[in-house]
């Protein structure tokens, strides 16, 4: 009770509260704008998270991130263009929806199960909490360097068909952040003589390249565009009591998103698939999926809202993130010297209830500013395309620029920017790169941490933990592995190609 009151009174602070509504809304608002995004915004507001204190800027950014995707379903309902990548499977029901004069309830609807995704996942986590103070302890320098290897190959493995590029550009992320001065040693790694990178590649500048800075380069190559969206009428409430009718749906698709959060490298995508299958196959009317049903809208939308609150579990337990946001979170976390895992729920037990309380506040705010300015909204999504671009381009190099006052920052990022452009125009994933960097950094420490106590390699897993991860890591790779041999010898056309075709996949 006395860590209740004190997360509750971190949150009644004023500029935690201002930080609240400038996320809550702020994310409504990026998640409106097709072409822009959380990731874009977050990578752009981070270097001024980090003159705040840990609860601003965290609550700052997790309004973001958790209210991006209330936003996103707006043009993904009314003019079929997710405002964010998870919402596209919102379209699939929504749009057909609103061609049959039914925006109101679609729009309101996609609100009501964002709503219950988002409290679902926030009480499970809430609910699950002391056993993560109870477990994080038992975490040491080689259970957490075990953890962080699982976390790097479930998000190589996720990315299915795509499996070689994402685990080299995941390679790349480790060897970037290998590159500057060794802590340790004090020897130069990868700098081949020039004194601007014996201070490391830095993390921020990485991100803004890679998301914002490429998102620029793509919207100010792409042709202009200003997508127009009809004012909505009717009441934006009505959803809730359609909701109670399929709360079957609702908390299936919710607890997929918290199961699925939890698990690095799979996160909103998964969740929404096996959540939309679920709904069909279980519905009495499956032939409405894809035209306008309001269960796939319902399992679409509870999912990936759930999935923010679940992927702080292992940011928070122990130190490790799921995907490229908690990995911009976490750098947060390490600014102000605070360090998710097991001293976290031991030292900052008071933080870590600001910030579930936060995640509380952040959804009721915002259902309750959708349910007054939706039409305000259809408004912002007018903007056009070439603007936004040079907008996040201007943003973006202030941002760099302002981390270290460095002209070589700028370039570094300028860099990564048109990298990241091929990466999207080649349709290779960004996320593997960011998450390299930062578990690959963890490992190393961990790696390092661990070496001195550990005279044969058997000895990495003669802990009950460390050998519960380790049989993971060889069952996800072996059933992996049998997976690819299976689909290989299935394949009637496996005389075309041998079996290292199939492997990339």
């Amino acid at each position: 009770m006395e860590n209740i009151f004190a997360g509750l009174e971190m949150l009644a602070r004023w500029d935690v509260l201002v930080a609240l509504l400038v996320g809550s809304i702020g994310g409504v608002i990026i998640g409106a704008i097709p072409g822009v995004g959380p990731a874009v915004a977050i990578a752009i507001l981070l270097p001024a998270t980090f003159s705040l204190d840990p609860i601003v800027g965290l609550t700052m950014l997790l309004g973001i991130y958790g209210s991006s995707m209330y936003g996103g379903a707006i043009p993904a309902v009314l003019i079929n263009t997710p405002g964010t990548a998870v919402n596209a499977l919102t379209s699939y029901d929504g749009y057909p929806m609103t061609e049959r004069g039914e925006a109101h309830r679609a729009v309101s609807l996609a609100y009501s199960a964002s709503f219950w995704g988002g409290i679902f996942g926030i009480g499970c986590l809430i609910l699950l909490s002391p056993v993560l103070a109870l477990i994080a302890p038992m975490f040491g320098s080689r259970e957490i360097f075990l953890a962080a290897l699982l976390g790097i190959i479930l998000v190589v493995l996720a990315h299915r068909g795509q499996i070689f590029a994402a685990g080299m550009l995941a390679m790349f992320g480790i060897f970037l952040q290998t590159v500057g001065l060794d802590a340790v040693t004090y020897t130069q790694r990868y700098t081949f003589g020039y004194s601007f990178l014996s201070s490391g590649i830095n993390l921020i500048v990485v991100v803004l390249g890679l998301f914002a800075l490429s998102q620029a380069f793509f919207l100010l190559t792409a042709p202009d565009g200003s997508p127009e969206a009809k004012p909505i009428t009717g009441k934006m409430g009505a959803g809730i009591k359609e909701l109670m009718k399929h709360k079957r749906v609702a908390t299936v698709a919710s607890a997929f998103g918290v199961v699925l959060g939890m698990i690095p490298g799979t996160g909103e995508f998964t969740a929404q698939f096996m959540s939309y299958t679920y709904a069909q196959k279980t519905s009495k009317e499956p032939e409405l999926f894809g035209k306008g049903s309001p269960e796939g809208l319902i399992a679409s939308e509870a999912a990936n809202n759930a999935v923010p609150a679940a992927a702080m579990i292992p940011l928070l337990a122990l130190g490790i993130p799921g995907e490229a946001l908690t990995a911009m979170m976490l750098s947060v976390f390490y600014v102000h010297n605070v360090i998710p895992g097991p001293q976290l729920f031991q030292n900052n037990i008071d933080l870590v209830y600001g910030l579930y309380f936060a995640l509380i506040a952040l959804n009721v705010i915002v259902m309750i500013f959708l349910l007054f300015s939706t039409n305000v909204l259809t408004k912002i999504i007018r903007i056009p395309t070439r603007f936004l671009g040079v907008m996040i381009l201007l943003l973006s190099f202030v941002g760099v620029y302002s981390l270290r006052n460095s002209l070589t920052d700028c370039m570094i990022a300028a860099g990564f920017g048109v990298f990241g452009l091929i990466l999207k125009r080649l349709n290779l994933p960004i996320v593997p790169i960011i998450l390299g960097m930062v578990l690959g950094g963890i490992m190393e420490v961990k790696l390092r941490s661990a070496l001195p106590r550990l005279k044969t390699p058997l000895d990495m897993i003669d802990r009950p933990i460390t050998a519960i991860l380790f049989v993971v890591i060889l069952l996800v790779v072996g059933m992996h592995i049998r997976g690819l041999i299976k689909e290989w010898r299935t394949t009637p056309e496996n005389d075309d190609h041998d079996l290292s075709d199939t492997f990339q996949r």
